[in-house]
């Protein structure tokens, strides 16, 4: 859906023949036209509605495929490289080629016509076009094989400096700076500064099958690097990668990293630069002084022939900068988060299990599942909901009902709830949290205790919490035993006022009153109570 997308906007927004459409989409024209068809009979218009996802532009687009597929010629277009390879194979002949087109086109060229389109087809092979560059039409990039060398100054070791080359391709006006890598980020970086520096944008860019850009090169099929697409989407420009191996595709770049490299590094080959902006610094004026140099064959130079030729045919540079991404495919967790890089982020609970796009920069986090955005965090560098490796940040919004009922529970709040009951409840319920290794061990046990308010009323809980502090029993079961025994207003015994004195003579085998107090009442409760939980046969 991404790459038919890319035809509408290329065709409808651009403007471009279908034959570039589908040069820059890697599909067949015959592909491009039964795209544009389906989406004109389905309706559709430029730009898309915005909450259109993939799923309902397929159903759009491919429900009536009988009727699109009635419109398509049926006469077929015969593969003239599978025809030259079948007649180096002995006792091939044209006729019987032509009989086996007929027999799965019978609506396909006669003889006579396809012998003929086939020996003229036959008379373009190995001859090289010379293309008459539009003003404003193309622009070249690549990487100078040459690279300038950045050393460390506390080490002393050097690395290669990568040098971006992008060359206008009718004014041969160029531009080149030094990167630390060929990375994607890199990569992008240097074609939103080249557009800076030319001042406008071409419609087409055509660079070479590195990874940073092309995410499977291919001779027939390249598939773009999803950053790339957005990149091109952003500028209003088709990428139309240069053919695998097929140099002459991107002759004016690879004569400009030849001029660059003669010109400007190799001049600069024995200086020592510490920094690439010290690099940079060397690079900028020798390329001023290369633009502004005079053609030897041709009247001006580039810088001139540029400003007064191409410089107007460039479209004009969207209102913001293009901001850098990266993306990657995720599944999310039964526990309705992604990862990235270590950190888990929230995504609607509904999407659990789910097969999404995770686009993202240094301060943002995308989540698009079928080209529609379902999530979206930011990704600070410190604070509660930075991106520190291990922890989780959590919207509360994409919780099920259960799990945000449990996540708005704290001691404050409960604390604070019981407090409209009675100060005594207040307090049974602090020293019932206090009394837990973990608060959140307590939240069911207070929930309980303010249950029981609305069954025996707040009047009688709040007494039967008193006597439980002066018991110091912290449980949710000895303040129930309180209330259906109706204990909550009988005196205390002197018993349960205080200890009687031990009669006992001191033994090894006499424990005392204070080996049975290694746990709380409420503790023993509770491990009772997940005993049984575990061993249900014996309750």
């Amino acid at each position: 859906m991404r790459k038919i997308r890319e035809v509408l906007r290329l065709s409808w927004e651009l403007e471009l023949p279908d034959r570039q459409v589908a040069q820059s989409c890697a599909i067949s024209k015959g592909a491009v036209y039964n795209y544009l068809q389906r989406a004109k009979a389905a309706g559709l218009t430029w730009p898309l509605p915005h909450d259109l996802d993939d799923q309902v532009l397929e159903q759009m687009l491919f429900t009536r495929s009988e009727d699109v597929r009635k419109r398509v010629d049926a006469r077929g277009r015969p593969d003239w490289v599978a025809v030259q390879k079948q007649l180096e194979r002995k006792g091939v002949t044209l006729q019987l080629l032509w009989k086996e087109f007929r027999d799965q086109h019978p609506r396909g060229l006669e003889y006579s016509t396809f012998t003929q389109q086939f020996r003229s087809w036959q008379k373009t092979q190995g001859l090289t076009m010379r293309l008459d560059h539009k003003p404003g039409e193309k622009l070249y990039v690549d990487y100078a094989g040459l690279p300038l060398l950045i050393t460390d100054p506390s080490s002393g070791e050097t690395q290669k400096g990568q040098v971006f080359v992008a060359t206008l391709g009718a004014s041969n006006y160029l531009y080149c700076e030094v990167t630390a890598s060929q990375s994607s980020f890199d990569w992008l970086t240097s074609h939103r500064r080249a557009l800076e520096f030319f001042g406008g944008v071409p419609k087409v860019i055509v660079p070479d099958n590195l990874k940073a850009g092309v995410k499977s090169p291919s001779h027939y099929e390249p598939e773009l690097n999803p950053a790339y697409a957005e990149f091109a989407q952003h500028y209003g420009v088709a990428i139309i990668p240069a053919r695998v191996r097929k140099p002459r595709d991107k002759a004016k770049v690879e004569v400009g990293v030849q001029i660059v490299e003669r010109h400007i590094l190799a001049p600069l080959r024995n200086r020592t630069f510490f920094t690439l902006s010290e690099a940079n610094e060397a690079v900028w004026p020798l390329l001023e002084q290369l633009n502004a140099k005079p053609f030897q064959k041709l009247e001006g130079s580039r810088k001139s022939v540029f400003e007064t030729f191409e410089k107007e045919a460039l479209g004009p540079l969207p209102g913001t900068p293009f901001v850098i991404s990266e993306w990657k495919k995720a599944r999310v967790g039964p526990d309705y988060h992604v990862e990235l890089e270590g950190h888990y982020y929230s995504v609607p609970y509904r999407y659990a299990k789910e097969q999404v796009e995770l686009r993202f920069t240094s301060t943002t986090l995308e989540v698009y599942l079928n080209g529609a955005r379902v999530a979206s965090h930011a990704r600070p560098l410190a604070g509660p909901n930075s991106r520190a490796r291990g922890r989780h940040t959590t919207v509360t919004e994409h919780m099920p009902k259960a799990h945000q009922r449990h996540a708005d529970w704290s001691p404050e709040r409960l604390i604070a709830w019981a407090q409209k009951t009675g100060e005594c409840t207040a307090q049974f319920v602090e020293k019932l949290l206090e009394d837990r290794p973990h608060p959140e061990q307590g939240y069911r046990s207070c929930l309980g205790v303010m249950r029981l308010g609305k069954e025996y009323g707040p009047e009688r809980l709040e007494a039967a919490c008193k006597r439980a502090l002066s018991l110091k029993a912290y449980s949710y079961k000895s303040v129930k035993s309180i209330l259906t025994k109706k204990l909550e207003n009988e005196s205390l015994p002197d018993t349960e006022l205080g200890e009687a004195p031990s009669t006992l003579g001191h033994h090894r085998n006499v424990r005392g009153s204070s080996y049975f107090r290694t746990s709380t009442p409420d503790e023993a409760d509770d491990s009772l109570e997940g005993f049984f939980e575990t061993h249900p046969h014996l309750h």
